[in-house]
């Protein structure tokens, strides 16, 4: 391709709307533009990379067994009131109306499209298992959509789904697919960690998120570097239990003035205490009524692992007036001691004695609290999110902070949908079983922009060659008709085109410097630079954008080395 053929609206001041150097750089090289909030158009530079994304992804899960199709985007409400998720899901779902006033979703998924395909289809053990995935446009209605590709309304997703007779073949399909998610965020060239994760609106027992490790994360990541453990910081496993210090006997409780003392900070600081001997009181609201959570002065709410332990769809932690009307109390002085609300605590407050709580009463607090005397037991659950530094729940090597993007991830379903929809098939005794389901998901267009925030410096994007959507581009010093320089240009992406090496050639009429710019902006990975003093010399140069390595190589030997180049980076 000829750049002057080329539709690359390139920008040189960054966008006021992008606050991610994803959103910045795709902008600003001419691969995407925006039509709405959350909704863009791709450009052909923009298109080349995600046809990469999807080539990777087809030859990984077609390796692995599974078989493509193509779902309607348009889908019934009946199904999603089938399977219990046309209320659930919220207000993320775009909702239509047809002429006929029947009602239908925008896909922002595929279980139940899938598992309506499939009871129709499937009637016995002998058509299981099967695994099937597709490319595709999905819509979910974000309620701020932001950071370009990160979060928007419409994008580009594969979503897969296996069906399999029993746990331990779902099991073997899972891991299939787990290896590989590994294989093709490898063959990106990216760095990345498959973390435990929690199954979200999705459901199921079992699930892992595909990580790719960047600054920008919007998730935290725990993970050790002795084993393989990684997990979401929502669903990372507190090892810590209450640890016990010098025997001490219960004291008699105590009411204490703290006038004006409402946080941790205060309290410790005026009761001269540490934050550990402090037990904060949390009141949530659900749709099954207000809890009460207590957790340690020096820890925070897992707001994730407490909707599970409370099995809830909806938790928001009370506003002051609510706390007020529940407790009697300001917010600060929220208290468990005569509280008539489930009560809910982290188990590292276990065993803890003589501690210190709100009294339900404006500036005053209690000291020495105990279970079981003072107030009932609670009940006991891991509710508190994991911090750096705190023990591997495997190794009990200390746990690494990270942050990273989303862009991928894999469920065990079991027969979350297939009961519901009474998906069945008949086993070899000729008994009615519920078919057991994964899910298997990667974003598109996440993962390009995910790439482009681990891959880029100051002056513009640094592809990966695997995703760049050009492998070389050549840069002709000058372009006059019938020089030596422009005939040589010619010559070379001529040579290279036929060699099968994806090239573009910049025959524009611009200055050298304009012309670097530019290249460094649009991130092809190598750059030939061509011009009269290095071909009297019999030389041209060639340019890593990654290192800004640049090396001078013989004319005659040009095409090898650039093969040997692209051949040796498709494979790290």
């Amino acid at each position: 391709m000829q750049y002057s053929q080329l539709y690359i609206p390139t920008l040189k001041e960054k966008p006021a709307e992008a606050e991610v150097i994803s959103h910045q750089l795709m902008l600003r090289a001419g691969y995407i533009r925006k039509l709405t909030s959350g909704i863009y158009s791709f450009l052909p530079l923009g298109v080349r990379s995600l046809r990469k994304m999807e080539a990777i992804i087809r030859e990984e899960m077609n390796r692995a067994g599974a078989q493509e199709v193509l779902l309607p985007a348009l889908q019934p409400a009946e199904l999603w009131q089938e399977s219990g998720r046309w209320e659930k899901y919220g207000k993320e779902l775009f909702r239509v109306r047809d002429r006929h006033n029947h009602d239908y979703c925008l896909g922002p998924t595929h279980e139940e499209v899938i598992t309506d395909l499939l009871r129709h289809e499937i009637r016995s053990y002998r058509q299981l298992p099967i695994n099937l995935y597709q490319i595709q446009t999905k819509f979910r209605d974000e309620i701020r959509p932001r950071f370009g590709l990160m979060r928007g309304r419409e994008f580009v997703m594969k979503d897969g789904y296996s069906f399999d007779r029993d746990e331990g073949g779902a099991g073997k399909t899972y891991q299939k697919m787990f290896d590989a998610y590994q294989r093709i965020f490898a063959r990106c060239g990216l760095r990345f960690k498959a973390v435990e994760a929690d199954s979200g609106a999705i459901g199921g027992s079992y699930s892992h998120e595909f990580m790719v490790l960047a600054e920008s994360g919007e998730d935290a990541i725990l993970a050790c570097a002795a084993c393989s453990y990684a997990a979401n910081v929502e669903r990372a496993e507190s090892l810590d239990r209450f640890q016990a210090g010098p025997t001490e006997g219960l004291k008699a409780k105590e009411k204490i003035y703290t006038p004006g003392q409402r946080t941790v900070e205060e309290v410790t600081r005026f009761l001269s205490i540490p934050p550990q001997s402090l037990v904060k009181t949390l009141i949530y609201q659900t749709e099954r009524g207000p809890a009460a959570v207590l957790v340690r002065g020096d820890q925070e709410v897992n707001e994730t692992k407490l909707a599970k332990a409370l099995d809830c769809q909806e938790l928001i932690l009370a506003e002051a007036l609510k706390v007020q009307e529940l407790t009697g109390a300001p917010v600060g002085f929220a208290g468990a001691v005569g509280l008539s609300l489930p009560l809910w605590a982290d188990q590292t407050l276990e065993g803890l004695k003589n501690f210190v709580m709100g009294a339900n009463e404006a500036d005053n607090h209690w000291i020495n609290l105990n279970w079981g005397t003072d107030m009932p037991q609670p009940q006991w659950a891991d509710l508190r999110l994991v911090q750096a530094g705190e023990p591997c729940p495997r190794c009990q090597s200390a746990l690494e902070a990270y942050r990273g993007i989303e862009v991928g991830h894999v469920f065990k379903l079991g027969d979350k949908y297939s009961r519901s929809m009474k998906a069945t098939y008949l086993d070899e005794e000729g008994r009615e079983q519920f078919m057991v389901m994964g899910c298997f998901g990667i974003g598109v267009g996440r993962t390009v922009a995910a790439a482009i925030e681990q891959n880029h410096d100051r002056d513009g994007i640094i592809w990966p060659m695997a995703l760049a959507p050009f492998q070389v581009l050549i840069t002709p010093i000058e372009w006059k008709p019938g020089t030596e320089t422009q005939q040589s240009a010619l010559a070379f992406y001529e040579e290279l085109e036929r060699s099968g090496i994806e090239v573009l050639l910049d025959d524009r009429e611009e200055r050298p410097g304009i012309k670097f710019k530019d290249a460094d902006l649009i991130g092809i990975p190598l750059r030939v630079t061509i011009g009269p003093k290095g071909l009297a010399e019999g030389i041209v140069e060639v340019r890593e954008r990654r290192s800004g390595q640049v090396i001078k190589v013989p004319k005659d030997q040009l095409v090898r080395k650039i093969r040997e180049k692209v051949s040796e980076a498709l494979k790290s």
